[in-house]
């Protein structure tokens, strides 16, 4: 096991994996911008080192800074979080070229499912489902362009195939929008991702997003974790999740879990990974692969009684997985919501000074968090200050936890987006359970949000 980590990230993920490893017996050496120098997760570390200033570039997306770190505090491994580098596999590579041991995937399986049409091609030969589409990246012939969306029925998307986050797609309702739409995505993508590669899909009109949790240590074990419902979303931004996904029969989720932990051996996948897909009429479609732990998995570890993040930990240090697929059981519900630090009815970010915080408790309540009574939120990074996660033998009563916890939460100085959440707690279609992506700003619309 190792002996010291760096932790390559901030926020509520950084104090995250910095319990892992004292829990593991492990010292961390965090590493922070001149905007984060009062964080908890600095405070606590066994070592902390100021890498730069706020902006992220000058700072945690500094390969050689945080290089350079970890040779100086004879850190033996590197764990990238999420966000920031973690799905970078040029930094992957230089991690482990530079004699450290990078806590997640391979620079390979980085780059593979990196790439959407790459990604795609490896999921098919695997046999996880897939949204209908072209085999590979569009072709320059238009007339090619408009054969492919016949055959694959509108309306159709177009994707970028280095995109992410919502961003880099285009949905196209007619053949006389096809052509100008390709081109325009081609342009966007080519700027934003340094790829002008896209591809076609099926348009699903109302689908759910759900994702099905993996691990896979190097030596040819690999599991999943149940899947969690991740729907309620905002412009492809996810507010809450969910484990179970409500009302989907488990020998359909069983299949394609299945298939996930076959596809991760296919691979020589290790780590931790999420494959992400849609859901409609009973059926899955592949969309992405996340190399990396998620901002969601507490509630697959409050389902399942496994802590991903030291898992990630333990597979880097070669060890095997402690368990089999038949040894893994899911109990009860578990529900968690993001909370941001922004108006929560424009959703524009609202950083400053927290002059109160009071977290909530209970059985069944979990907060994870960096932010503290006059911890200062600041404004150049993403607005997420922490996560509260809720679990129950069934879903009502973790609905009614999560009420509790967010009636109980106090955060004062800066504006949240706890009201959205008390207020979706108490929305009959979110109760019923099984709302589409769509839900959310249909919901704010119909609120005049």
């Amino acid at each position: 096991m190792f002996k010291k980590v760096l932790i390559a990230n901030r926020g509520e993920i950084a104090l995250r994996i910095q319990r892992a490893c004292r829990e593991l017996g492990i010292k961390s050496v965090v590493v922070y911008s001149e905007a984060d120098r009062e964080a908890k997760y600095v405070r606590l570390a066994d070592e902390a080192v100021c890498i730069g200033p706020a902006p992220s570039a000058q700072s945690y997306l500094s390969m050689p800074a945080i290089i350079a770190t970890a040779e100086v505090t004879d850190a033996e491994a590197i764990h990238p979080g999420y966000g920031f580098l973690s799905e970078n596999a040029d930094f992957a590579e230089r991690v482990e070229r530079s004699g450290f041991t990078f806590i997640g995937p391979t620079a390979d399986s980085i780059r593979l499912m990196g790439d959407k049409v790459s990604a795609k091609q490896a999921m098919i030969r695997a046999g996880v489902p897939c949204v209908p589409g072209s085999e590979g990246a569009l072709p320059e012939d238009p007339k090619e362009i408009i054969k492919i969306a016949r055959s694959v029925g509108y309306p159709v998307i177009i994707k970028a195939a280095g995109g992410g986050g919502g961003r880099g797609m285009r949905v196209v309702h007619t053949e006389a929008a096809l052509v100008h739409a390709v081109q325009t995505t081609r342009a966007e993508a080519g700027a934003a991702f340094g790829n002008p590669e896209v591809y076609m899909e099926k348009f699903l009109e109302n689908p759910r997003h759900v994702e099905i949790q993996v691990l896979a240590d190097t030596h040819k074990n690999a599991v999943w974790l149940g899947e969690r419902d991740c729907s309620m979303q905002r412009r492809h931004q996810k507010i809450i999740e969910e484990a179970p996904a409500p009302g989907i029969p488990r020998r359909i989720i069983e299949k394609v879990g299945d298939r996930c932990a076959a596809a991760c051996k296919k691979m020589g996948y290790r780590g931790a990974g999420t494959f992400e897909f849609l859901y409609e009429n009973g059926e899955f479609y592949f969309i992405e692969m996340n190399t990396r732990v998620q901002v969601e998995h507490p509630v697959t570890e409050l389902v399942t009684g496994i802590d991903i993040v030291q898992q990630q930990i333990k597979i880097a240090a070669g060890e095997k997985l402690p368990f089999t697929q038949r040894q893994i059981e899911m109990r009860g519900h578990a529900i968690e919501c993001r909370i941001n630090a922004e108006d929560p009815v424009k959703f524009v970010p609202s950083p400053g000074r927290i002059t109160m915080w009071h977290a909530p408790g209970g059985p069944g309540v979990r907060v994870d968090s960096h932010a503290y009574t006059n911890y200062f939120v600041p404004p150049n990074y993403d607005s997420m200050i922490g996560k509260i996660i809720v679990h129950g033998d069934t879903r009502e009563q973790a609905l009614a936890r999560m009420r509790i916890a967010l009636s109980e939460t106090v955060v004062e100085g800066i504006q949240t987006n706890i009201p959205l959440h008390r207020e979706l707690m108490a929305d009959a279609k979110f109760i019923e359970g099984g709302t589409s992506i769509h839900y959310l700003e249909g919901w704010m619309a119909a609120h005049k949000r």
